[in-house]
Order: structure tokens, then sequence, then C-alpha cells
């Protein structure tokens, strides 16, 4: 990966030091304790230490975790860098917890998740509150973007992970992740220590609750986008190596799905942070959620690996650019005080998630009309996914204030 602006000797040693504390801890937080459920699902199957039914639930109880976090985040306003060692911290010791749970104790196992799916919420809004105003107080706002490539960084570590280590049982990896996100908390805590705090998070104590009120009724159209990128990524993001574990029992084959998905989100972020810096926030969102879209709409028309590995890339190659253009967004649109919105388009993407499966589970076993719960879905994210970004062009010409 080539990052010019990252290697420059103009940067100071503070700047560097927040590019690669975000970098680490976003790839803690999402690739553990968002995402390590993923490659470790099908794996978890094969051990029988969990059942489809149970995994589903561990999926909702991190998705519930996940909107709770987005909730509470606010109490770190003031204090987002010690939001963010606290979140890290609590990603670990979850994570490592799961490998200890008994396998029968399945009920602790989703509680573990549920607190990871907390802490990674207060990761994400904690590490975009802390590093983004400390890059925009030096004039170096065109460098935030690079923090994102930490999500796709630990989704394909946490990828690799499992598929390097499929032969072993779920719960030593478990413990392996658990391990690494502990080594990574750590890295971010030496990193980011001897820091100030930003000068804008100082003034932002008395702001944001004043601001949030009106936050979802100035914006309740793009957090409904949001929301619909929530319900449109979650479904291939949570079924991808189940599906193609379908086709082949193999996890050196079925197991390549994520860490697809990660190197995508890795290489679309940089893409996007070298090459579309300039483009108005709101058409990067529309363009990669019309990408991600056709990466859900092709499971409609074949399953098989190819296929497979395909919508992998396009949804891994646009959820992380669609993340980092509406959290980017909402700065611009409330500059004074960004973290209510982006609080606000937390919870609308949390809420997206959880519908997700909760769609799935409702439609239940069997077909209708030639399709079964999960092609569905999968029509249904394909549909809002592409509604949305007609929207979201739309709001581009109606509206310039955000407009480079």
């Amino acid at each position: 990966m080539h990052i010019p602006h990252v290697l420059s000797p103009r940067l100071d040693g503070g700047v560097s030091r927040v590019l690669a504390s975000g970098i680490v801890a976003l790839g803690v937080a999402m690739g553990v304790g968002r995402f390590a459920f993923t490659p470790l699902l099908p794996l978890m199957l094969r051990d029988g230490t969990l059942s489809a039914v149970a995994g589903a639930e561990w999926a909702a109880a991190n998705y519930v975790g996940y909107l709770a976090g987005a909730l509470t985040a606010s109490a770190f306003v003031a204090a987002p860098l010690r939001g963010l060692l606290i979140a890290l911290v609590g990603v670990a010791i979850s994570t490592l917890a799961v490998g200890l749970v008994d396998d029968g104790a399945q009920a602790a196992g989703a509680g573990m998740r549920a607190l990871a799916g907390v802490f990674s919420a207060w990761a994400l809004i904690c590490a975009s509150a802390w590093c983004l105003p400390y890059l925009a107080n030096r004039r170096m706002t065109h460098l935030g973007a690079w923090i994102y490539t930490g999500v796709g960084l630990g989704i394909a570590l946490t990828g690799a992970v499992a598929w390097i280590g499929g032969t072993q049982p779920a719960r030593w990896l478990w413990l392996e992740l658990g391990a690494l996100a502990c080594f990574g908390a750590g890295i971010v805590a030496w990193l980011t220590v001897p820091l100030p705090a930003p000068e804008s998070s100082k003034a932002q104590r008395g702001k944001s609750r004043a601001t949030a009120r009106g936050v979802w009724r100035r914006h309740a159209a793009l957090l409904f986008c949001y929301g619909a990128f929530g319900f449109g990524y979650i479904v291939p993001a949570t079924f991808l190596p189940a599906m193609a574990r379908e086709h082949t029992s193999n996890p050196l084959v079925f197991g390549l799905a994520w860490p697809l998905f990660g190197l995508a989100a890795v290489a679309s972020v940089a893409a996007s942070a070298r090459w579309l810096a300039e483009w108005p926030r709101a058409r990067v969102w529309a363009l990669a959620q019309v990408v991600m879209a056709f990466g859900t709409g092709l499971t409609l028309v074949t399953s098989q690996i190819p296929a497979l590995a395909l919508t992998a890339v396009l949804v891994g190659g646009t959820f992380m650019v669609t993340t980092m253009a509406g959290l980017q967004l909402a700065r611009e649109l409330e500059p004074r005080s960004p973290a209510p919105l982006v609080a606000a388009l937390t919870v609308a993407f949390a809420l997206g998630q959880i519908a997700g499966p909760v769609v799935i589970r409702l439609l239940g076993p069997g077909l209708r009309g030639g399709w079964d719960a999960l092609a569905w879905a999968s029509g249904a994210a394909t549909a809002l996914l592409a509604g949305s970004s007609l929207w979201l062009w739309h709001f581009l010409k109606s509206d310039q204030t955000f407009v480079s």
C-alpha cells in the first residue's frame, strides 16, 4: 500500500502516532470485537460447540451490544481517548472470555459477544472523535481517511488467523485473537498516552448534548440511508463463510471468503483516500453503495464459490468506504459538534444490521416464491442500497454545503 502523505518527513511525531493508533485501534475493535465471529462460526459448527440457532443468537447479541454502545458512547465526548482505551481493553477481555467459556454455557458466550459489540461501538466513535479533530487542528484532514484502513486490516488479519489455523479447535482461535487484541490495545496505549487531547474535543464538552436532539430531525433521511447500509452489508458479512461452507468442507477454501473481504476493504479505503479525496463525501458514499448493491444482488443469481468470492470483494470493498464517507460527511454537516451526528449514524447502522438477521429469522425455513429467507433478505438489501444511493445523489445536487 502506497501512502505518500503518511510517510512524508513533514509530518510531526504526534500526527504519525495518531494515524498509527487509529489504524491499530480500529483493527482491534472491528476486526476482533465486531467481526471475529464471522470466520469462526463455520469452525464452531464443525466442532459441534455451537448450533446454528445459537450462532444466530450470538450474532444478534453482538449487534444489540453494538447498538447499546452507540447509544452510550456520548459518555466519552469529553474524553474520547480514555473511552477508546477502555473499549480496546474490553474487546480483548471479552474475546479471551469466549475462549474460556464451557461449551455448554452458550448464553455466557452470547453475553461476551454482546459486550464486545458495546466496546466496538465505543471504539469506532471514540477513535473518530479522537483522531479526526487532532488531524483537523493541524490542517491534515485529508489524512483522516487512512485510519479506516485499520478495519479492513483487522478483518483480513482475523480471517487469516482463522484460515491458517482452521484445523485447530475454534476455542484456541478465540484465545489467540484475544491475545492479539491485548497486544493491539497495548500498542495504542503506548502510541497515545504522551499525546495531548485535541482542542476540539475540549471545546465540545457542553455542545454535544445540546445538539443531539436536533440531529435526528435535521438528518432523518441521511440516517435512513446509513441504516439501509447497515441492513445491506450485514447479510453477506454474516453469512458469506457459512454459504461457502455449503459447497466445500475444506476450511482452506471456505475460510478464504473473510480474508478477501478484509483485503478488499483495505484496498478500497486506501484507493478512496488517494484518488477520491477531492470528491464530495455524498458522491463517494452513493457510489460505494451502488457497488455493494451489485454484490448483494449477485448472490440472488448464483451462490457458487467464484460468485461468493466476488461478492466478498464487492461488499468488502465498499462497506468501509461507506463508513468512512458517512463519518466524514457528519463532520462536514455538523462542524462545530460532529459527535452527536456520528453517534446517531452509528445507531442507525446498528438498527439496520439488527434488522437483517431478524428478517431472516422471521421468514424462517422454506421457500417463498422460489426464494429462501436468505435470498429474500439479500433482495431487500439490494433494493435498499440502490434506492438510498439514488437519494444520496439527489441530496448532493440539492444541498451543496459539503461539496469540496
